[in-house]
């Protein structure tokens, strides 16, 4: 079996500095690469290779991966909801043009596999809300949601033409005890833990029964790797798998949280994230990655709350 040499590019990120670390256990510290836009620091920059790379320069990506002899990607670098309807012409020449380099990297150098995430912002407000299909309608109202469709629709073009082994989850929000929020509509469902532990009270940018997908860090990074390694044989929905693990609305985990820290209060103002949490689904139908793949989540709104209270109450102050 050849052995793997991965890129990670976006990997300062929420997913890509965890997932970053998973990889390194997996295929040895000296196989992963990490890159992002600015400097890697901290344990990334300690714990193996690190390099700058800005995906939007198709040269400088194809002269990575010669310099380190890349057979494995897993394309992390995006810019996020919130951030992307503040900046939409960013938002699509680093979500599309970098995801199109990187693509065009995979056919050049006839790579292994190329792991491409989608969202569940390539949903809409005509997308059924509860049990969201695998096969439905994508019309998304965020510049962010739009790239993730373009992403899905070009992937499969380069699959099914180009021979490309390219492959895709839809995310939904992920919660981190590890790295702060990074410009997504789904962030309040981190922010809140920090400030439970931190300040006993948080302001909340969506209602209180705003219902959305989430899922626990740990999960997300096991569904990504068990993509990847996924037999490729089995794969039919190749760029854009629903997946799924928890679903509750903001008033839900509030209350969880206040099993743990009975004076935690929280008071909501929704702001502009509340239109696009409008237009995403309440819970998701996953079933095609679960038959494809054998995707199964271990985490649960229980078990993670109180994972991460522990976490975060172990940081020192």
């Amino acid at each position: 079996m050849t052995q793997k040499t991965v890129l990670v590019t976006g990997a300062m990120g929420q997913i890509g500095s965890e997932l970053t670390g998973e990889l390194r256990k997996r295929y040895g510290s000296e196989n992963v690469i990490a890159t992002d836009i600015r400097e890697l620091e901290g344990r990334l920059a300690e714990s193996g290779s690190c390099d700058v790379l800005d995906v939007t320069d198709r040269a400088a990506v194809f002269n990575m991966i010669k310099k380190y002899g890349i057979n494995t990607i897993y394309h992390m670098a995006a810019i996020l909801s919130a951030t992307g309807e503040k900046h939409p012409a960013l938002c699509w020449e680093v979500n599309m043009n970098g995801s199109i380099n990187i693509m065009d990297a995979a056919v050049e150098f006839d790579l292994g596999t190329v792991i491409i995430p989608s969202s569940i912002a390539a949903f809409g407000p005509e997308t059924p809300r509860f049990d969201t299909p695998q096969e439905t309608i994508l019309k998304p109202k965020t510049m962010y949601g739009v790239t993730k469709v373009c992403g899905e629709l070009l992937g499969d073009y380069y699959v099914k033409n180009l021979g490309a082994d390219i492959r895709g989850l839809r995310y939904p929000g992920i919660i981190s005890s590890e790295t702060l929020p990074g410009g997504g509509t789904t962030d309040y469902a981190v922010d809140i833990f920090y400030r439970a532990v931190e300040d006993g009270r948080y302001t909340c940018f969506v209602k209180e029964d705003t219902m959305l997908p989430m899922m626990y860090m740990p999960d997300c990074i096991k569904a990504t790797i068990d993509l990847a390694e996924a037999d490729r044989e089995s794969l039919i929905h190749c760029c854009e798998y629903n997946l799924s693990a928890l679903s509750f609305t903001a008033g839900d985990l509030a209350a969880e949280i206040k099993k743990h820290i009975p004076g935690f209060e929280v008071t909501y103002e929704p702001d502009f994230r509340q239109a696009i949490a409008d237009t995403w689904p309440a819970s998701i139908d996953d079933s095609a990655a679960r038959e494809e793949w054998g995707w199964k989540p271990h985490w649960d709104l229980e078990s993670m709350t109180g994972d991460m209270l522990e976490k975060l109450r172990a940081r020192p102050h």
